[in-house]
């Protein structure tokens, strides 16, 4: 009984995770370039059931789960919706790559390319943190700015710099850090994305199948703490009632 406790109790904590995840999710539905979390859990310690006195030349009975755990938080890269806003400062990566930028903390990347032009003429996020070209920031002066699908900026049609968009074999290394940032040990390669001006790539959540998720964790989490509930009744029973007899 006591392990009957133990392992509807890893499976509430799991689906409580698991209901914080999702609901980070539905939170930024309409972030900027936002990517999905889910959360995957494992069995924990499975155990090898075997007959007792049958000596180990039977074959066993089977395996028994002792419970679940969350193994990790992964990230879905995939594509969110892209969305025309008609603003000269809105970027969008059609494919892969991630757009740099510098922060205090060091060189991050973003899928976010809502961009705006700071007090000192800089490309920047919405954070203040300067977008980064091939050679450092760059330098928006006044006038008509003009991004090319290469990354190729020109303002009235004189060059101000080029994008530095880049992409990772492995996007399962980048890590969140809010604010649609990721760092990643890795320093990248050219990205194969093409950049679209005027336009925003929007969160690839979908709400309503974030909301069914939300529903079935909250069922699996209510599951589980009638099965510590009904351990705990019979847990009862054997201590205060069978030892009466």
């Amino acid at each position: 009984m006591i392990r009957g406790i133990y392992t509807a109790a890893s499976g509430m904590v799991a689906e409580t995770t698991r209901t914080d995840t999702i609901a980070n999710n539905l939170a930024n539905g309409n972030t900027t370039g936002y990517k999905k979390d889910i959360a995957i859990s494992k069995d924990f310690a499975s155990l090898l059931i075997q007959r007792i006195n049958d000596g180990p030349a039977v074959p066993p009975i089977g395996t028994l789960g002792a419970g679940t755990v969350i193994d990790e938080i992964a990230t879905i890269q995939t594509a969110g919706s892209i969305s025309s806003t008609g603003n000269s400062l809105d970027f969008a990566v059609d494919g892969k790559g991630f757009f740099a930028v510098e922060t205090p903390a060091g060189v991050r990347f973003t899928r976010n390319g809502a961009f705006t032009r700071s007090g000192q003429g800089e490309l920047v996020t919405s954070e203040g943190f300067p977008v980064l070209g091939q050679n450092g920031a760059i330098a928006i002066p006044n006038g008509k700015i003009s991004v090319e699908e290469t990354g190729r900026v020109t303002v009235d049609g004189a060059e101000a710099g080029q994008l530095r968009l880049v992409e990772f074999a492995d996007d399962r290394q980048l890590v969140k850090e809010g604010n649609s940032l990721y760092r990643t040990d890795e320093n990248g390669q050219p990205a194969t994305g093409k950049i679209m001006q005027g336009f925003l790539e929007q969160s690839n959540v979908n709400i309503v199948a974030e909301m069914v998720n939300l529903i079935a964790g909250y069922r699996a989490y209510e599951v589980n703490a009638k099965t510590v509930q009904a351990h705990d009744q019979l847990l009862d029973k054997a201590v205060n009632e069978v030892g009466k007899v």
